[in-house]
């Protein structure tokens, strides 16, 4: 049984392996992603100008009179000094081709005090990789890896990635039971044929499972490898689990863990979850406009004590 199991840990890590290297390489670059795009663009991201910033929702409303292919999604109402102010924007429906438009350019960067435009992107985009696209690049690669939409559906990627954390949670539980002692009379077999002398059998549990939790630094290189894999995962296995679950429940949220939580437990339910999804293709328009939400948000956190003024809308 034992053996059976080592197989399975061993194939199990073999088949998330890569997919682990590529993001842990990107999320730990990402993490850094507002200080990589400072420096690789500080023509998009910075702005200089002195004076009092302008309204942010105005500022939005001409940029949506410059492209009126475009609709502004996203404004936030507040930047910091030297910064420029990003505009998240989406495509419209256009009636005569019954599809979106396709501006090829989903952010647009503009001086919040003069209102002058500094330049536009698109975020995340698969090429041409440019210093303006770099690090949104990354960023994707790190939890779609880029898999295009197919069949209607662009979360291939995201499923993908997972299900291959499903796979590492696994792997996780079955790894731990390897480094546990295995059963003395399993041991005296094992001893027997390698024609090692037996261990002391007035040594506990926990003593025969100390040796799992040390390096042999003068074992050879194979011992070594071995102690360092076994030691390493063991003392970091509380982390590692996190980080697999995690994973599996930010991928896998709509499908699998909202469900399975709502099962177990009272969920309270996000908007997203109150309202059916709309058609990509005939995208719901606002009904309120933007200042009247802005508005009626500030009041409520008013009422209920909220000291800090709404951020973005």
């Amino acid at each position: 049984m034992r053996a059976s199991w080592t197989l399975v840990h061993r194939y199990l890590g073999l088949l998330t392996a890569a997919f682990l290297f590529l993001s842990g390489v990107t999320g730990a670059i990402i993490s850094w992603d507002h200080e990589l795009d400072d420096l690789l663009n500080p023509h998009l991201m910075e702005a200089h100008t002195p004076g009092k910033p302008q309204d942010a929702l105005l500022l939005a409303q001409q940029v949506e009179a410059r492209y009126p292919d475009i609709r502004v999604s996203y404004i936030p109402l507040h930047v910091e000094a030297g910064e420029s102010l990003a505009l998240g924007v989406s495509p419209r429906y256009d009636p005569k081709t019954g599809e979106l438009t396709r501006p090829g350019f989903n952010q647009v960067f503009v001086d919040p005090v003069t209102g002058a435009e500094l330049g536009k992107r698109e975020w995340g985009a698969v090429w041409p990789i440019t210093k303006e696209t770099f690090v949104s690049f990354l960023y994707r690669l790190h939890y779609t890896l880029h898999i295009p939409e197919m069949w209607g559906i662009d979360r291939w990627g995201i499923w993908l990635m997972g299900a291959i954390a499903i796979v590492w949670m696994v792997d996780s539980f079955v790894g731990f039971y390897l480094t546990l002692p295995v059963r003395k009379r399993q041991a005296a077999v094992a001893a027997a044929a390698l024609h090692n002398k037996l261990e002391p059998s007035g040594k506990s549990w926990r003593q025969r499972w100390q040796p799992a939790w040390k390096v042999r630094w003068k074992g050879g290189s194979s011992k070594l490898n071995f102690d360092l894999h076994r030691a390493f995962s063991l003392w970091t296995w509380v982390l590692l689990f996190i980080l697999a679950f995690t994973a599996f429940s930010l991928n896998l949220y709509q499908e699998i863990f909202y469900p399975v939580m709502s099962k177990v437990s009272q969920v309270t339910p996000t908007p997203f979850d109150t309202r059916s999804m709309a058609d990509k293709q005939h995208l719901i328009e606002p009904r309120v406009p933007m200042a009247e939400a802005v508005k009626g948000a500030n009041v409520e956190g008013a009422r209920r004590g909220w000291e800090d003024p709404v951020g973005g809308i």
